[in-house]
């Protein structure tokens, strides 16, 4: 089975994440996740990811750090996430592609439901919420 490789930004801005839910056009409608996208031939994750954030929510980010990759498999396709902890630079969000977006702190990120691919790093960010909250506080 193909691996694809999908990077992910968590936006962490006053305190809270940045969690947005598939609309119905899309694959697994309702789920929540952290927002990006398929990495293209020959682009790296990092410009990706600032491209996918542009596309999806139209604002600037700029990246942090790159956090645990995994991998889930889905039915027809492994995913191969590639999630990484980013600053808000500017701009306001438009939700271009998902039908919602929430700001969840630490209390409230475990009770959403999550596309499966992106479970591991909701534990990652849950375990590990002071320093990355601390980490991109600006």
């Amino acid at each position: 089975m193909k691996i694809i490789p999908v990077t992910c930004a968590l936006i962490i801005h006053q305190g809270k994440v940045l969690a947005a839910q598939r609309s119905e056009t899309m694959d697994l409608p309702g789920k929540w996740e952290f927002p990006g996208g398929k990495v293209e031939a020959g682009e790296n994750p990092e410009t990706c990811l600032i491209r996918e954030i542009r596309e999806e929510l139209g604002i600037e980010i700029e990246v942090v750090e790159q956090l645990p990759v995994s991998d889930y498999s889905y039915p027809t396709k492994t995913i191969r996430l590639i999630p990484f902890s980013v600053f808000w630079k500017s701009g306001e969000i438009h939700l271009l592609e998902h039908s919602r977006f929430a700001w969840l702190d630490k209390n409230n990120l475990i009770s959403m439901d999550w596309a499966a691919a992106d479970l591991p790093t909701v534990r990652y960010l849950h375990d590990n919420w002071v320093t990355l909250v601390i980490q991109t506080n600006r």
